[in-house]
Parts: structure tokens; C-alpha cells; sequence
């Protein structure tokens, strides 16, 4: 299944929401699954992003659908790149 990079910026209200109640970034993580994506490795960034997630998704639709949700509640910005094995970028090159 495809992976993915998940960079996210949260805005004013998202980092209120975050310092009033940290155990709502599971409950995010949740509502991504809910959406068909699985979180796989999650950290907290310091710079200009404020979390990296690696992520499973069936296709890049499905990872539209979770950037325009979570988007939409006015708490963060999302960034995705899809993410090729080495392996199969160095097969694909090789043949």
C-alpha cells in the first residue's frame, strides 16, 4: 500500500487546542483512520512544520480527503508527498 508524508502546520487555534488538550492529537489520529489512512510514525517538529506523519493510504485520493477535513476545521495545514521504496525506484530504473 502506498506511503506517504504528512507535514503539518497548525494554526493559532490549533495550538490552543493543542496546549489545552495535548490527547487530542490521538483523537485526530483517529478521525484520519476513520478516513481510510493509517498513521504509521507520528513526531513533533520544531521549525516550520509542527508534525511529520508517516502514513498508509489506499491513493492519493484518500489522502485529499484527509488534507480537505482536516483543513476545513480551521486547525491545520497539511502538506503530502508521496513516498516510493528505494528498492523499487532503483527497479524501476534498472529495467
Amino acid at each position: 500500500m502506498p506511503k506517504y508524508l504528512m507535514l503539518s502546520r497548525l494554526s493559532e487555534q490549533g495550538l490552543q487546542t493543542l496546549r489545552a488538550n495535548p490527547e487530542r492529537i490521538n483523537e485526530v489520529n483517529k478521525d484520519v483512520e476513520e478516513l481510510g489512512v493509517k498513521v504509521l510514525y507520528q513526531w513533533f517538529l520544531l521549525g516550520p512544520h509542527d508534525f511529520v506523519n508517516i502514513v498508509e493510504a489506499s491513493d492519493s485520493s484518500a489522502i485529499a480527503k484527509v488534507s480537505v477535513v482536516l483543513g476545513a476545521r480551521g486547525s491545520t495545514h497539511t502538506e503530502s508527498y508521496e513516498m516510493l521504496d528505494v528498492d523499487d525506484v532503483i527497479e524501476l530504473l534498472s529495467g
